[in-house]
């Protein structure tokens, strides 16, 4: 995350393998907290309030699911489909990057 921006979306691309033949793609939505460290005299940054969920694609990457969305994600206040569609969004943009 940068100075400027207290939240942030980590992302993690799993590609398809013998093992795991769906194309998966973690996402961490997190929130900076700066603190203190007094007996090391420096600053501290932490990941606070972090939620998790896990996009998987049968498809290749064409479209995503994601069993449970249990946060507001886009703020309107109510957990719903269009959480769940942001975050599958997402997922599959991140999968169509191929030079990160």
């Amino acid at each position: 995350m940068s100075f400027f921006n207290q939240r942030g979306i980590f992302l993690q691309l799993m590609q398809p393998s013998p093992s795991e033949p769906n194309t998966r793609v973690s996402l961490q939505l997190a929130r900076k907290e700066l603190s203190w460290d007094a007996e090391n005299k420096m600053q501290i940054e932490e990941l606070v309030d972090s939620t998790y969920y896990t996009a998987k694609s049968t498809d290749l990457g064409n479209s995503f699911s994601i069993e449970t969305v249990s946060n507001d994600v886009d703020g309107d206040g109510t957990i719903g489909a269009d959480d769940k569609a942001k975050l599958q969004a997402l997922a599959k943009a991140y999968a169509s990057i191929v030079n990160p």
